[in-house]
């Protein structure tokens, strides 16, 4: 066990593709913590997803000893970029006393530093920042360091100026980090309080959870209580990550490891939990914990084959563990069948979750169209609404409520016309343009959630030339004129695809997805009217023309009243097919009409970029 004076507890946070994971490699290096056989590019990404994206999804922890004056022990923290992995971040700043803030010497201040930077101040940590890249030719280090320095209140002179693809000055950032961060407080002699900021599921030993030890000592075998969950266990083993999982004898005061807590059942461990001594020497009042994370985006999750439910239940319970932001609650689907209807941070936490289910549970999966949760006002009640489908009829409520979102871009001087004019067109309102530079500028804009979880980053790069940068936060509910739209098959509503828009671009909507069907849908026997209504109204309607034996084939000439009757029987029985037939929707079609998230969630995956 490391002396307290000894240990520092650090996370590297920045904007999205600023050079995190490539600074934990070259310190990972540095400290002889991997050796140089086993050395590969972005170390600490774990995950399969992480390595095709190019993106961190997954905080981790890892603990390195160097030696300066004295041998320091190291705990790192490398965080997620993406703004819906910023519940990740705020767990990991929790673990820590001092966070290195990141910033592209090329790029400058992005709208993420500027969140992550608030997230560490207010958490009370010490802030070093450090520019990266400066081995680039467009870099321009002398603006960045005086934007950085306002920011963070640092004379640009002392801001560090490092790369970490080559490894300059990384030394120098290191004892930056011995210096400026503080060792953690805790005495030895109080008894156990550790906190929880991560766990996940191993089918050999249980529950696995990371944990900080606050105050007191973690001895290996110990028998533990889990305080929030009120359940006693004995731990089987404690370690630390260095960087593969190291068993040791105990951990003390300011120290981050994992501990096998010997728990089965997945529902009590959670994050944000306090483990402490089970019996008469066990703590009185447990640590904060963490704030609950509230869901953005919500969407039903579907097993593809019925039969699958019980392991979509388990594979969600066990994902949890591991995804402390993920929500969810039975539901039905009169079109899909038994489900769930999950809530996540944001399309790309979507999308990364059902992609995880897929890979690591072996399932195959529907998801339904995303959408964001309402509030509906009847009288003095208040409805709830994560489902479309749940929305009451028209006429049966006083009026609707939409979250509503504070954005915050951070954009060149140049584009900034196009994109006032994009948030304008989704319904925002500006709240003020501060200008960082000459040719930088951060606007603030009040916006509906709806109107931006879809395209809305896509349109921003794209009128930007992909120099802008979104980040942002929720601040309440805001009044809205809203409509559900149904989508009616030969007449019967198919509650998967219902949507709730705004009333001015309700039509729009409806005729785009029923053109969408008209493609998807197979040609039945009869003829299908696709209609899309709001309440008794009908918006849009498009129809596939029914199949068309040719029962004349063998009519080789004769008398004409013989073909009349063939005919006759044929439209006879399309018209009874018609009344009481049934629209058969292939499975391959309601993954295709429902997967908006599909091209939203790839999108969504590309604007993190490659990492350098």
């Amino acid at each position: 066990m490391t002396e307290t004076n000894r240990l520092r507890n650090f996370c590297i946070v920045a904007h999205i593709d600023h050079g995190k994971s490539t600074l934990a490699d070259r310190i990972l290096e540095l400290t002889h913590a991997v050796a140089a056989r086993d050395m590969r590019d972005q170390y600490l990404d774990r995950m399969d997803l992480e390595r095709e994206r190019g993106i961190t999804i997954k905080a981790q922890a890892v603990r390195l000893t160097y030696q300066l004056d004295d041998t320091y022990v190291l705990n790192l923290i490398d965080t997620p970029g993406h703004v819906d992995f910023t519940y990740e971040v705020s767990r990991s700043l929790a673990a820590c006393e001092g966070a290195v803030l990141l910033v592209d010497a090329a790029q400058g201040i992005e709208a993420q530093t500027l969140a992550n930077f608030h997230l560490a101040r207010d958490a009370g940590l010490a802030i070093i920042p450090a520019l990266n890249k400066i081995d680039l030719p467009q870099a321009d280090p002398e603006e960045t360091a005086r934007e950085v320095g306002e920011l963070v209140g640092w004379d640009p002179k002392d801001v560090l100026r490092i790369s970490a693809k080559t490894g300059q000055d990384v030394p120098a950032l290191l004892q930056k980090v011995i210096e400026l961060v503080p060792a953690p407080q805790g005495r030895r002699e109080d008894p156990l309080r550790a906190l929880v900021f991560d766990s996940t599921f191993d089918a050999y030993r249980g529950v696995v959870a990371y944990v900080r030890v606050k105050d007191g000592v973690l001895p290996s075998r110990a028998k533990i209580h889990l305080m929030a969950a009120n359940a006693d266990s004995e731990a089987e083993e404690c370690g630390v990550f260095a960087p593969e999982a190291t068993p040791v004898p105990e951990l003390g005061p300011g120290e981050v490891g994992y501990l096998v807590t010997g728990m089965k059942d997945v529902h009590l461990a959670k994050v944000g939990d306090t483990v402490t001594i089970a019996g008469k020497h066990r703590a009185r009042e447990p640590l904060p914990g963490y704030r609950e994370p509230k869901p953005m985006v919500w969407s039903g999750l579907y097993p593809a084959e019925g039969g699958d439910y019980t392991a979509l239940r388990d594979a969600l319970d066990k994902l949890k563990l591991n995804d402390a932001a993920l929500q969810y609650e039975p539901e039905t689907s009169k079109a899909l069948g038994f489900g769930f209807r999950c809530g996540f941070l944001g399309l790309l936490h979507m999308d990364i979750v059902k992609e995880r289910l897929e890979r690591e549970f072996g399932l195959e999966l529907i998801a339904t169209a995303p959408n964001v949760e309402f509030h509906v006002i009847r009288g003095n009640e208040v409805i709830v609404v994560h489902n479309p489908s749940e929305m009451p009829a028209p006429g049966t409520y006083d009026h609707v409520e939409e979250p509503v979102v504070l954005a915050t871009i951070v954009t060149p001087s140049t584009y900034l016309g196009a994109v006032l004019e994009l948030c304008q067109s989704r319904r925002g309102e500006l709240i003020d343009i501060t200008y960082l530079s000459p040719e930088r500028a951060e606007v603030h804009y009040r916006l509906p959630l709806a109107e931006i979880i879809f395209d809305f980053f896509d349109q921003l790069k794209s009128k930007t030339r992909g120099y802008a940068s979104l980040d942002y936060e929720p601040v309440g509910y805001e009044r809205a004129d809203l409509v559900r739209v149904d989508i009616l098959l030969h007449g019967e509503p198919v509650d998967a695809f219902s949507s709730v828009v705004h009333r001015d671009k309700a039509a729009q909507y409806g005729r785009q997805l029923v053109e969408r069907l008209r493609e998807l849908i197979p040609r039945q026997l009869f003829d299908v009217a696709i209609q899309a209504a709001i309440g008794s109204r009908v918006v849009a309607r498009e129809t596939i023309k029914a199949k068309r034996k040719d029962v004349l084939a063998k009519c080789y000439g004769g008398d004409i009243t013989r073909k009349r009757k063939l005919l006759e029987q044929q439209k006879k029985g399309k018209a009874r097919l018609r009344r009481v037939g049934r629209v058969d929707v292939p499975q391959e079609a309601f993954i295709a009409a429902l997967r908006v998230d599909q091209r939203a969630g790839q999108k969504a995956g590309q604007r993190t970029g490659g990492k350098p």
